[in-house]
């Protein structure tokens, strides 16, 4: 009778530690996904004039305030060098940088987000100015097919903690 009773309080205790995880899931008990929102605005900005990137960064119903990093990559179609930009302190979930170009020409962003062992990385086209001719997605240099694998950044050569 006594290990009856020692086996139902035992399992009893581990459901209820079970039950005390802080993980944010879903319905189905699968982690809930990081989602990123990249706005640029203007879509279409002028030479020497301020453009506004903002990356509002979410999980379900919350704001994430605590990424553990933030990066906005930034590069005229078809030019070889992107410009990788920290960007810290968000204000209620979004990061934000606000930038000017001094070329016109068709531009990309790719918001760089990782967050609670997570990567999300979005990526939008803007234009300053004339545009210049876009990126071929089926061409290796183009970033559409989001294979980073053998896109290195001389600056920052640490991967995250999901090996990004």
């Amino acid at each position: 009778m006594k290990k009856v009773m020692y086996l139902v309080v035992s399992i009893l205790l581990l459901v209820m530690l079970s039950s005390c995880g802080s993980s944010k899931t879903n319905s189905n008990g699968q982690p809930q996904m990081l989602n990123v929102e990249l706005a640029v605005k203007p879509e279409q900005g002028k030479v020497g004039q301020p453009i506004t990137f903002e990356a509002k960064v979410t999980q379900g119903n919350d704001r994430v305030n605590d990424a553990d990093e933030v990066q906005f990559e930034i590069w005229r179609a078809k030019d070889q060098q992107h410009e990788k930009i920290a960007i810290k302190h968000p204000k209620n979930g979004i990061y934000q940088l606000k930038k000017t170009f001094s070329q016109e020409g068709t531009y990309y962003i790719i918001s760089h987000v990782t967050a609670r062992g997570m990567h999300n990385m979005p990526k939008k086209e803007f234009i300053v100015g004339t545009p210049s001719e876009p990126e071929d997605p089926k061409a290796n240099n183009s970033m559409n097919g989001m294979n980073m694998g053998d896109q290195k950044d001389k600056d920052h050569q640490s991967p995250s903690k999901d090996g990004h």
